[in-house]
């Protein structure tokens, strides 16, 4: 995507061959901020804090930590460690564990000596494979925008709910539950998104409303109570949202407040479609609620809130009292029951095990 006039990824390599260049999120909307990250350890700092997040993006940063480390010790130890530290920032996308895989499969038949450079292009192809299948998921989620478009008078906008940010910021490039949208914007179709502002960290009101505003995109940001309400009064014509892994049979952990947004359009048939790469499917989970582990992040990140004053300080402060403690699950999980269908690279699947094999057929053969 595009910020001002120039063409960004979310992540790319330094001149130098070597070490990593990501947008450090933490201070979007008010600065745009690029950090050059040099070690395992600032890989590890940048997925645990938040610098990158997303779960396609999560993936990526960690692929090319592998390959940082490989260049300083190619050995099955360090391989071994390095996937060990990089698995252990963020519990809950299975994008991060399916790219560490990646790596050490691709690494461990390999010779040390050609280890360093065989991580680097495997960590590219990760990189450039993420992309393929986000503009992919655009255009079959296009497919649905247009229908929908169909019964809308003409000029009238096709209205879109979504929730955190499952965009570009999210990914390497296009975005998982944006694509569809961003490719609509640009054939013309009229569009609109209302923004979920995505308590406690903000991603819908710092993230995707910048990208919104950056792509040209008409849209409202509104706080996260508001959704049922909107839907209640026909305001809303499908609801799209990411996720941060999906089980074999359809349940979609994203979040913390998807479920919500999901039991709210099931009551007032509005649909709801999860964007999602196949590398987000975890085909060894069955049972979202039960076996997905949720990540508690830090009480600060409830009790305290980050933002612009007046003067254009960038600052935090507390909105609740010092002696409140706070709880912070990260993610919840919508079972597959409130899933009207699953966007992936590969076509619409109906949200169960039969919808994904369909699409998937050789995950049911290895299985067997």
């Amino acid at each position: 995507m595009k910020v001002g006039d120039k063409h960004y990824r979310t992540i790319w390599l330094n001149e130098d061959g070597w070490s990593v260049v990501l947008i450090d999120q933490r201070w979007l909307p008010h600065q745009f901020r690029i950090e050059n990250v040099r070690t395992v350890a600032g890989i590890a700092t940048a997925i645990r804090d938040m610098w990158v997040r997303g779960a396609p993006l999560i993936g990526v940063t960690a692929a090319y930590g592998v390959a940082i480390r490989m260049r300083e010790d190619p050995s099955d130890a360090a391989l071994d460690a390095v996937w060990q530290e990089l698995h252990a920032t963020r519990p809950t996308a299975i994008n991060l564990r399916w790219a560490l895989d990646a790596m050490r499969e691709t690494l461990r038949p390999l010779p040390e000596g050609e280890r360093a450079a065989a991580a680097y292009v495997r960590a590219a192809e990760i990189a450039d494979e993420d992309v393929e299948l986000n503009r992919a998921i655009g255009k079959h989620g296009l497919s649905i925008i247009k229908e929908i478009a169909k019964r809308k008078k003409p000029g009238e906008p096709v209205n879109i709910l979504t929730h955190c940010n499952a965009g570009w910021l999210a990914t390497v490039d296009y975005g998982t539950a944006t694509a569809p949208i961003y490719l609509a914007t640009e054939e013309k179709i009229p569009v609109h998104v209302y923004v979920d502002e995505t308590r406690p960290r903000n991603q819908g009101a710092h993230l995707t409303a910048w990208e919104m505003a950056g792509h040209g995109v008409p849209h409202t940001l509104i706080v996260d109570n508001a959704g049922g309400h909107l839907m209640q009064h026909g305001l809303v014509d499908m609801v799209i949202v990411g996720t941060d892994r999906t089980t074999a049979n359809g349940d979609v952990c994203n979040k913390i407040g998807t479920y919500l947004k999901a039991l709210a359009a099931k009551d007032n048939g509005v649909p709801f479609y999860v964007g999602l790469p196949s590398p987000t499917i975890d085909w060894t989970v069955r049972d979202g609620v039960k076996e997905i582990p949720i990540e508690e992040r830090s009480a600060e990140e409830v009790s305290l809130v980050w933002g612009k004053t007046a003067s254009g300080e960038i600052t935090q402060v507390r909105i609740s009292p010092d002696a409140t403690p706070a709880a912070n699950p990260a993610f919840d999980v919508t079972p597959a029951r409130l899933v009207t269908g699953l966007i992936t690279e590969r076509g619409v699947a109906e949200a169960s095990a039969e919808g994904l094999l369909k699409l998937f057929p050789e995950r049911g053969r290895a299985a067997a």
